[in-house]
């Protein structure tokens, strides 16, 4: 079956980044459809009716949908709500049961809002077969995932900042307290006060301010104020990451989620996950990422050695053409050492490219030619790439800059050279254009000889698996199109 990307890529027009707000829906919707005791499913609108792209089934009830439905399709006229949800806008639901397949489903319709446009609409189906008796958990549960659901229709979650180890963040059933808007705790489930007990806290949590009884616990100082002001913020509003506290020898995972449902302050759920077997059992794991980035480190400063070698080599040479042989070689070295710079303090082989690459164009710019006044700036977003992929892009992109710096303007000429990256689910597509003179009379890809061309074209062929294109620039100039496949990526 295909995966969420290439569904998107292959039945869409979305831009990149109304498909990583999407990514990051399905990376979350594992704790809606376990708190809502239901299945989720995500689907598109066509303009022949729904496909969906996604499922999610509850870890915490029977599920309503025993067979796959990623690729099915719904005709809008026998499925209404998914339409209305798009039209009106707002979560809609289902009063009348529905039987699918011999089990009676209750289906709820959200309208999955991004930047104030409705791109999506997720369908939250619950089994009926089995019924439930409400309990304490279970009014926990169902509340905070209507609170989630209405923020998912607003617009307001799940936040736009990455959604870092969403997998292995704490889960509800490891542990879930429910907060009011003041913080006090209104209800934990029992992994949630067992964890706590592990940690030192021997009586109930209910009534308590939970920032304060977690920093009561906390051996580290730090952790203590940290985990503390992270429950502060979601009270307020503002998202967090999970994070580690430490006491009496165990460890514990804490994640707080605002509950601003219409963008009214409804407390915040904070997940909790007693990891400290786990984390005994990571220590060589910490320790070989560890080594990883050392090496990173250690061949980004052996790069930068070379190239100071190499600027060195070029001051003591009196040929011109080998003085400028040379300052390209330190270029291209210091522009793969930044890549290893960068992964040297990263915990994924995944490289910010839009933060490289705005490091690199600056420095192209400046040591591009004395008398080129052409300034350099990006356009667009490359969002995050594999490092096999992001160093041999960053070396074309040097290469492309560098040539129309040196290439298209007179001496003295102001001008502009202008990097833009284009992201689907599927491609990502980069030109870089300037104002200069244009192309001059006879030129021939195929055939020119540069040693910049050459490189690229190699790096193109051999390890991007993609091609370059040349052509004259409409209103004046030249631009460099690429054009790179994401899938799988």
């Amino acid at each position: 079956m295909s995966t969420l990307s290439e569904l998107l890529a292959e039945h869409t027009q979305l831009t990149g980044d109304t498909v990583e707000h999407l990514q990051r829906l399905v990376a979350e919707w594992q704790l809606l459809a376990d708190m809502s005791f239901a299945d989720f499913l995500l689907w598109i609108p066509l303009e022949a009716g729904f496909l969906c792209v996604a499922q999610a089934r509850p870890t915490t009830a029977p599920t309503a949908h025993a067979q796959d439905m990623v690729g099915v399709r719904a005709v809008a006229s026998e499925n209404p709500q998914l339409r209305r949800a798009v039209v009106e806008g707002r979560i809609c639901r289902d009063e009348n049961p529905r039987w699918h397949l011999e089990v009676p489903v209750r289906t709820e319709t959200i309208p999955v809002r991004h930047a104030g446009v409705v791109v999506a609409v997720l369908s939250r189906d619950t089994n009926l077969a089995m019924p439930r008796v409400p309990s304490p958990l279970e009014i926990a549960y169902l509340g905070s995932a209507s609170d989630l659901c209405q923020m998912v229709a607003d617009g307001t979650f799940p936040p736009r900042a990455t959604v870092a180890g969403a997998d292995t963040s704490p889960r509800a059933g490891d542990g879930l307290i429910r907060l009011d808007a003041h913080g006090l705790v209104a209800y934990a489930s029992p992994n949630a006060l067992s964890a706590y007990h592990r940690m030192g806290h021997a009586s109930d949590l209910v009534g308590l301010p939970l920032d304060q009884a977690t920093r009561a616990l906390a051996a580290d100082p730090f952790d203590a104020a940290e985990v503390a002001a992270r429950i502060g913020a979601a009270l307020h509003g503002r998202h967090s990451l999970r994070m580690e506290v430490h006491a009496r020898g165990a460890v514990m995972l804490v994640r707080a989620l605002p509950l601003r449902p219409r963008g009214d302050a409804a407390g915040a759920l904070v997940l909790v996950r007693d990891v400290t077997d786990l984390r005994r059992r990571d220590l060589a794991l910490l320790s070989k990422d560890a080594t990883i980035r050392e090496i990173h480190h250690r061949v980004k400063n052996n790069l930068q050695t070379v190239a100071a070698l190499l600027r060195l080599q070029a001051r003591r040479t009196a040929i011109p053409e080998a003085r400028r042989a040379l300052a390209e070689s330190v270029r291209r070295v210091n522009s793969i050492a930044l890549v290893h710079e960068t992964l040297s303090v990263s915990v994924a082989e995944r490289v910010d490219l839009d933060e490289l690459v705005d490091k690199v164009l600056p420095a192209i710019g400046d040591g591009a030619t004395a008398e080129s006044r052409a300034k350099v700036r990006r356009d667009g977003s490359f969002g995050t790439l594999p490092a096999e992929l992001a160093t041999p892009l960053v070396l074309v992109l040097t290469e492309l800059v560098h040539n129309a710096l040196a290439h298209a303007f007179e001496p003295g000429r102001a001008g502009e050279v202008v990097v833009t990256a284009r992201r689907t689910a599927a491609t990502l597509d980069v030109t870089v254009a300037d104002d200069g003179r244009g192309l001059p009379p006879g030129f021939d890809l195929d055939t020119a000889d540069g040693l910049g061309l050459q490189i690229v074209r190699t790096l193109l062929d051999s390890e991007l698996d993609s091609a370059l294109q040349v052509r004259a620039r409409s209103g004046g100039g030249t631009e460099a199109l690429i054009r790179l496949s994401l899938r799988g990526r």
